[in-house]
């Protein structure tokens, strides 16, 4: 809740202020107010005071801003799918014949999103979101290019590690600068943006793949891939058309304001109310520098890994670090990593494979859009229940299907299902949860390390496909996920709080009161 110390007043002469001012005789009423003096809503309402919520003032600013924060998105899923396209053409052109080899070409970028995830919080708190989203956008032009005229493998792992990188700022900094920018009762929607960005990048990958790889001709050997347009050139194009979205996201982070958050944590009070007046009216930005003066006069001055320890915080550093992992582990990333595998598993030739991606890219978009309709209506913790359990119990079947034999339209069915139980809870609702439940103060580095175990867990479970598929099947490895999904249902079912129509102040406030 929001903290108010105020002796008994006559309400009706009560006047906003945000502390205790001198008064002369005449001026003098029977109350006193210290910190401030907004009503604190109850957990689940939207119930501020008419003149403190966010009006219409420029909500095409508010939505332009996270739009262009999100295309940090886009290209974190463009540039993490386009791989799975290439995989049959880049794999025979640089004779990668051993799993451990085409494990370490999918799996390689991701030690860069490591090193990217473990800089963005430091870096973020000291140079502002924007810069860093500026720097991302950057090394994610530069090393598409670069990937797409590597000719020999180790520059190829090279510049997957480096574009890997960008990947790592991006999928920290883009849903925590929406967060930040965000009123408290569209947060979900506009945060899930970001899921959107990054699905919309996914199904553009799987489009420009599909329209740049030549038909292959049924039963061609890999000889003559490897001697076709697709195999020595069109693998290229596949990677270096990210270089255009990146160019575009560059641009337009000379357009946006900065966190409005991350400046009044610098001090520069009168900057960040210019910039929340300007997305959500002057009324709601006064309410807003209230509740960041409130909140920062109990926030203790400790060392940083002190806090990090602190009760409060350490309760909801393990439940971002439980949801990284499960978002990851759930297992549906192997999906659009090593679609090719799996869809030939059910009987697909390369063309086919090549179209069916397609499809569950826009799947993915569909039920992507689903949720931003429903995840401040609905909350983050039922659509992550639903989600997780929706996932076992498809899991189970899948896995019962690839052991049964199955091939064609079945398998496809439950493939789609699986991305769009996925779409619509744990890809979206994992960012915003991320984004909302860390203090201010400590918002960047907290983001940062839940990121970090996302992309640890990411590399473990894209590196261990191709060794666990040959070792239990198809049919066993879906089992293992299904298994993990059930102990992440547990877990949730007794730690996720809700967060929904919640400000991050008021979340902070919770985590201090041990309400979190």
């Amino acid at each position: 809740m929001y903290v108010t110390i105020a002796l008994p007043y006559n309400r009706s002469e009560a006047e906003p202020t945000s502390g205790p001012r001198s008064k002369t005789p005449a001026e003098k009423k029977p109350f006193s107010i210290t910190v401030m003096i907004a009503p604190a809503p109850q957990p689940g309402t939207n119930a501020l005071p008419a003149q403190y919520r966010p009006g219409n003032h420029n909500p095409i600013s508010l939505w332009l801003a996270a739009i262009s924060g999100a295309l940090g998105g886009l290209l974190f899923g463009y540039d993490w799918v386009v791989i799975g396209g290439a995989k049959p053409f880049y794999e025979l052109y640089f004779h990668l014949n051993s799993p451990q080899l085409q494990g370490w070409a999918m799996s390689c970028a991701l030690i860069g999103c490591l090193a990217g995830a473990v800089t963005a919080g430091a870096l973020s708190d000291r140079f502002g979101r924007k810069r860093l989203l500026r720097l991302a956008a950057f090394v994610f032009a530069i090393s598409s290019a670069g990937t797409g005229m590597a000719t020999q493998f180790t520059a190829f792992v090279v510049w997957r590690i480096l574009g890997g990188s960008a990947i790592g700022l991006a999928s920290g900094i883009s849903p925590m600068y929406i967060a930040e920018i965000s009123p408290a009762h569209v947060r979900g929607r506009l945060v899930s943006l970001n899921q959107m960005a990054i699905v919309i990048g996914i199904l553009m990958a799987q489009v420009v793949n599909w329209l740049i790889a030549r038909p292959v001709p049924t039963g061609a050997t890999p000889a003559a891939i490897l001697a076709s347009w697709n195999g020595q050139f069109g693998w290229r194009w596949m990677f270096g058309v990210t270089a255009l979205p990146a160019v575009l996201f560059f641009i337009t982070t000379f357009l946006v304001p900065e966190s409005p958050r991350w400046l009044a944590l610098k001090g520069r009070e009168r900057e960040a109310v210019e910039v929340l007046d300007k997305l959500s009216g002057p009324g709601y930005a006064r309410h807003v520098l209230e509740e960041l003066r409130s909140s920062a006069s109990l926030e203790p001055r400790v060392p940083i890994l002190r806090e990090l320890a602190a009760p409060g915080v350490a309760r909801a550093l393990l439940l971002g670090i439980a949801l990284a992992v499960l978002q990851q582990w759930c297992g549906i990333n192997v999906i659009f990593n090593y679609a090719q595998e799996i869809f030939a598993a059910a009987g697909y030739q390369i063309s086919g494979i090549l179209f069916n991606i397609v499809i569950t890219g826009a799947v993915n978009v569909a039920f992507t859009v689903a949720a931003l309709a429903m995840i401040d209506r609905l909350g983050r913790r039922f659509l992550l229940l639903t989600g997780v359990a929706g996932l076992a119990l498809i899991y189970v079947v899948l896995g019962a299907f690839y052991r049964l034999h199955l091939h064609g339209v079945p398998m496809l069915i439950l493939v789609l299902a699986a991305i769009a139980c996925y779409a619509m809870s744990l890809a979206p609702a994992t960012w915003v949860v991320i984004a909302e439940i860390f203090p201010n103060r400590i918002r960047g580095s907290a983001v940062s390390i839940a990121v970090t175990f996302l992309w640890i867990a990411c590399f473990v479970l894209t590196y261990t496909f191709p060794l666990l598929n040959a070792a239990l099947s198809t049919a066993g490895v879906f089992w293992v996920y299904a298994v993990i999904c059930v102990a992440g249902l547990v877990y949730l079912l007794f730690r996720l709080p809700e967060t929904r129509n919640r400000s991050l102040e008021e979340i902070e406030t919770g985590l201090f009161a041990g309400k979190l």
